[in-house]
């Protein structure tokens, strides 16, 4: 009876060529079905942000104190009432939400068409700039939110400056400079949730659409 060697027996049995378990069409179909999943994903968590913003709109729409916190800034300046400015303030805030809550729906309906476009069926290099284009939606929705955000505060300082101006008042610069601060502070803090709220959320799945890309774009190479 032969001596029996391991060596040899693992040399072999590695060299043995192993089939795959499944062929380049098959992991295609399967990371389809994936890229789809994680598109209605966003598109389902989209439609709850529309849906809290609008419902957050119109709770406060109904509310008389939309220039309240406007009105203790110009107070805290040492204006006196400024009913034209107020007004003009509020029809401004509620131009914001009202763009806010527009925006979002706008988003909504581009996730939702990303989501149908997506078909099992669909050539290779077709679903790879379908993945392309959604994370370049996804990324846009994100970048306007923030500048939304800016935008608000911009006008917001602008406003409290044409108070300051129409009156012909000169605030101590440390009130102003606290005040100019304390915008700020929240803006960023505001910008830093929203950042982190979308990396947390929209950026895990956008990260396991980013490796259904990388093995699509494996397959692809392979064809050619």
């Amino acid at each position: 009876m032969p001596e029996f060697d391991l060596d040899s027996f693992k040399k072999t049995w590695q060299e043995q060529p192993v089939a795959p378990k499944y062929d380049n069409s098959e992991i295609r179909q399967m990371l389809n079905r994936k890229s789809r999943n994680y598109v209605k994903y966003i598109f389902w968590i989209s439609v709850f942000e529309f849906l809290f913003f609008s419902v957050l709109g119109l709770f406060y729409f109904f509310q008389d104190d939309e220039s309240d916190g406007f009105r203790k800034i110009l107070e805290k300046l040492g204006t006196h009432e400024a009913p034209e400015v107020e007004n003009n303030f509020s029809h401004f805030y509620l131009a914001i939400k009202i763009l806010s809550v527009l925006i979002t729906a706008y988003f909504v309906l581009k996730f939702y068409q990303n989501y149908r476009k997506i078909k099992i069926e669909e050539n290779l290099k077709g679903l790879i700039t379908r993945i392309i284009g959604f994370k370049k939606t996804v990324n846009a929705f994100i970048l306007i939110s923030i500048v939304l955000l800016l935008t608000f505060t911009v006008v917001l300082l602008a406003f409290i400056f044409y108070a300051l101006n129409s009156q012909n008042i000169q605030p101590s610069g440390s009130d102003l400079t606290v005040i100019i601060v304390a915008i700020s502070i929240s803006t960023l803090l505001a910008i830093s949730m929203i950042w982190v709220y979308y990396r947390l959320v929209y950026g895990t799945i956008i990260k396991k659409l980013d490796k259904n890309l990388e093995q699509l774009k494996e397959i692809d190479s392979q064809e050619n």
